[in-house]
This record gives structure tokens, C-alpha cells and sequence, in this order.
């Protein structure tokens, strides 16, 4: 088990907040006050900038930070290898998932692993998929889904399903009734794109590319770092966005959003990542496996 302290002051980082973190650990705010402060006397540094309702980590905290994360995830791993010897599938998986996947297909796998498994704890980090990646490579995660080609070293990754993209916009916008669009005639309409680093900005921008249409020329409006925010702008009829089709099941359905199929199509693949030289758990290989055949079951 790791220093008790450190659990709490990655809570603190994480949630930027004292009150937010002693509501998570389920502790009265003094108490994590008290023990952040014990941990700055040890250190003899101070972790945090406390500001007027809002707290940064100082270069300090950062440093802190960097290896609270490797020292929890180690004591993590090895209560999850001790509980191994004994047969039991117990212990913390910590898994990365892009927003496209943690925000729309990850939910239903995760239920259904916690119903086999029910002493496993799961901890998520969405983010976009280079951030993911680079969490892998520095092993403060175990495995992670990402939408994107594999740029980061130290990771391998297994192709564990497929995805299409689409165009998206408001049922007011021009391209509403059109069945199918090619990328030439969407630069001649504003564009709402995700933030680079996501999978979904990396296949866009190549798919553009490779149909003669620079991704500089697009009447680009805005860039998101969520499909959320992505769907909530678009609905306002601003300008079309390019998302994965199982991002907006829903308000297709509902008819809050217009899909239109790009001409030709848009596929990607899901890659499930690892490190690369590091030792697999048990129950990490065990998650892998269900990820994998429950993704391809549901792009199926």
C-alpha cells in the first residue's frame, strides 16, 4: 500500500481542489489539509499555490506529482500480482481511453466486466489519444483504447475493432438532404474540428490531405477537446463537424443532429495500446481479451 499521504495528494492534484478531493476520499476537508501539509513539511517544499478558490501545483508539486503516480500504480500492481498467487482476480486496473470511446463505447464493457469481476476496481482516464498513448508509454496506466495511429515509443498496440466517421450539423445547415458529401465540397462550408492530439483531428486532417484539400484552407471555426462540446456547437448551426458515427447515435435518432455519409468513406481503426517491455498482469491480459472481443462485437 502506498503512503496514505501521497494517495491524498494525487487526489488534490487531480481535482485541483481540497474540498473536491475530501469528498472523493470520503474525508473532511481539514483532514486533507492536515495531510498535505505534513507531506510539505517531510518534503520541506510547498506542493500547491493557493489561490482565491482555486489551487495550481507549484514546480515542486509537478515533480511530485510525475512519481506519485508511478509509486501508486507500482503498489497497485503488486497487490494485484500478490492477490494472482492466491487465484483471485482482484486488484486496481487503471485504463486510458480516447474521448470517442470512454464517452460512447466503453460504458456497457465496463459494466459487464465489473459484473464478472466484481472485486476488480476500474479507474478511467479519458483524454485524447495522444495523451493516452503517452500515459501508457510512462506506465501511470495500464492499457489503454485509442482512435489514432501509433505515434508514441514504448507502446504496442492490437487493432480491437473499426469506426466510421461521419459528417454532422444542424437540421437548419445547407447540408442537410444531402446523402453523401466528398471532402472537396465541405471546404466550401465552416467547419468545427476537434483539438490536435485527438484521434478523430489526426484522421480528418489525413483524410483531407489525401483527397487534395489542404486542412489549412477549411473555413475552420473552432477547435473542441470533446465530442460533447463538439455536438453542443455544432446543434447550433455554426458549421458541420466529422465524428465517429457512434458518438451521435443518439441525436440521430432523436434528429437533434443530421448525419451525412462522406464520399468515399472514412474508417479508422480502435487500437487497444501497451507498454511495450513491461510485464502484463493477469488481469490486465484478462480485461484485454473481453475489451477486444466486446468492441468487435459492438462495431459488428
Amino acid at each position: 500500500m502506498a503512503d496514505r499521504r501521497l494517495q491524498i495528494f494525487l487526489a488534490v492534484a487531480r481535482h485541483r481542489s481540497f474540498t473536491r478531493a475530501a469528498a472523493a476520499l470520503f474525508m473532511s476537508q481539514p483532514a486533507v489539509t492536515l495531510q498535505i501539509k505534513q507531506l510539505e513539511a517531510l518534503y520541506r517544499k510547498q506542493l500547491f499555490e493557493r489561490h482565491h478558490g482555486s489551487i495550481t501545483l507549484t514546480p515542486a508539486g509537478e515533480l511530485v506529482l510525475s512519481y506519485a503516480e508511478k509509486i501508486i500504480a507500482l503498489s497497485d500492481e503488486m497487490e494485484g500480482r500478490l492477490a494472482e498467487m492466491t487465484g483471485e482476480m482482484r486488484g486496481l486496473l487503471l485504463i486510458g481511453a480516447c474521448s470517442s470511446i470512454g464517452e460512447s463505447m466503453l460504458a456497457p464493457v465496463l459494466s459487464e466486466f465489473n459484473a464478472l469481476y466484481p472485486q476488480v476496481r476500474v479507474r478511467l482516464l479519458v483524454a485524447n489519444s495522444e495523451t493516452v498513448a503517452r500515459r501508457v508509454a510512462e506506465r501511470v496506466i495500464d492499457l489503454g483504447l485509442i482512435a489514432a495511429t501509433l505515434k508514441v515509443p514504448g507502446v504496442k498496440g492490437e487493432v480491437c475493432g473499426s469506426d466510421e466517421l461521419i459528417a454532422i450539423c444542424a437540421a437548419d445547415y445547407p447540408l442537410t438532404g444531402k446523402k453523401a458529401i466528398s471532402p472537396t465540397a465541405l471546404a466550401e462550408y465552416e467547419y468545427i474540428a476537434r483539438e490536435p492530439g485527438s484521434g478523430t483531428r489526426e484522421a480528418t486532417d489525413a483524410y483531407f490531405r489525401n483527397h487534395q484539400v489542404d486542412p489549412q484552407s477549411l473555413k475552420m471555426q473552432m477547435e473542441l477537446g470533446s465530442p460533447e462540446a463538439v455536438k453542443s456547437v455544432v446543434a447550433q448551426g455554426i458549421g458541420f463537424a466529422i465524428v465517429s458515427r457512434w458518438v451521435v447515435e443518439k441525436e440521430l435518432e432523436q434528429g437533434t443532429l443530421i448525419g451525412v455519409a462522406l464520399k468515399p468513406p472514412l474508417q479508422r481503426n480502435l487500437l487497444l495500446i501497451y507498454p511495450d517491455d513491461s510485464f502484463r498482469t493477469r488481469l490486465a491480459d484478462t480485461f484485454m481479451r473481453f475489451a477486444k472481443n466486446k468492441l468487435q462485437e459492438f462495431a459488428g
